[in-house]
């Protein structure tokens, strides 16, 4: 008996669960204290009369309620038959008019007719149920509104984790090749800057798979992961070339979304000093304020390959990273690229 009576009650659960989504509880709450308000504010009666008609009340406001909000506004009114579902909802109204009047007039069991008492009493049932209905197409309104706007934020989020996801597994493949190539070079020399790249590439590494988790870092994590990725990229170079990095401004509790600034960075060496012969140079800025951060990416070109870059960080496009940016600060943010014969210069503005 137990067995299935946890059978019975689950699939009780499910059904109201399948209803009402997870508002069970709050239409609950709602009919419970709008019943107790009906009480209160008829005093006149005795507590068996008030109570008896105020279940009345209830029970016929909610069926308009629930037959407008599960049947009639979504078969309707969500599929654009505006005129037959105002059509519906008021044929239901007129309907259900007649059938609380007369369930009211037995539960009050008064002498007077029934004909007397409807035309007394049914123009004000007719008013409160059409009163209702109403309501009731408003609540459906918000509360739509309202799931869509979750269902787009939560939309936004998914797709701002696995783009963050594809970023992350996109750490580019000739730059992880080229440093450990670098550091068998320096293990073969005993350089005492093997154990130097070691560190920061694990502090990389780190960063990105287990700290890059949530949607806002600590912006000191990330100007450090751009340290590390700058000073290897400098042990990679050998000097051969110029790269500088400026920091203004005093890091705090300024938290950024992650991996924001490194494809870009990553797209000054793929695209600029990787492809130069002498004399190439990656020049960074970073201008750090108590609600704004700024940074400024200038690097040489070889003007053999005139053609501007497409991708971004082994594959993510600029549209993947201004996506990020759109989805993360809207209109909070400011973006340039621009182009010489000599120079891809990028700038890129945040309010934090």
């Amino acid at each position: 008996m137990n067995t299935i009576n946890k059978i019975s009650a689950n699939r009780f659960n499910n059904t109201i669960e399948k209803v009402f989504g997870g508002d069970f509880m709050y239409h609950a709450i709602f009919w419970i204290v709008f019943f107790l308000f009906l009480i209160v504010s008829n005093q006149d009666l005795s507590l068996v009369e008030n109570l008896l008609e105020q279940i009345v009340n209830v029970l016929f406001y909610g069926l308009i309620v629930y037959v407008n909000i599960f049947y009639l506004f979504p078969k309707f009114m969500n599929t654009g038959k505006i005129s037959t579902y105002l059509t519906l909802l008021f044929a239901s109204v007129l309907m259900i008019t007649p059938l609380k009047t007369m369930t009211f007039y037995g539960v009050k069991a008064i002498d007077i007719s029934v004909a007397t008492f409807m035309n007394n009493n049914i123009k004000n049932f007719f008013l409160s149920i059409f009163f209702m209905a109403c309501a009731s197409s408003i609540y459906k309104i918000i509360n739509d509104w309202s799931q869509q706007r979750r269902e787009k934020v939560d939309l936004q989020r998914q797709t701002l984790k696995s783009e963050l996801n594809f970023l992350r597994s996109q750490i580019n493949p000739h730059f992880l090749f080229n440093t450990l190539n670098s550091l068998y070079a320096l293990t073969l020399k005993k350089s005492d800057k093997a154990p130097e790249i070691v560190l920061r590439l694990s502090e990389m590494m780190r960063y990105m798979l287990y700290e890059c988790n949530e949607r806002y870092v600590p912006l000191e994590k990330e100007i450090n992961y751009v340290q590390n990725y700058l000073e290897l990229e400098k042990i990679r170079h050998k000097g051969k070339c110029d790269i500088e990095f400026e920091m203004i401004g005093e890091v705090g509790n300024q938290k950024i979304a992650p991996l924001l600034f490194i494809p870009f960075i990553e797209n000054s060496f793929k695209h600029g000093l990787n492809s130069q012969i002498i004399d190439g140079y990656v020049d960074i800025i970073m201008n750090i304020k108590d609600d704004s951060i700024s940074m400024d990416i200038k690097n040489s070109k070889n003007q053999a390959k005139p053609k501007a870059p497409s991708k971004i960080s082994g594959g993510v496009g600029l549209v993947n990273v201004k996506r990020r940016l759109n989805l993360l600060y809207t209109d909070e943010y400011e973006l340039s690229i621009t182009e010489t014969p000599n120079e891809y210069a990028v700038n890129i503005d945040i309010n934090l």
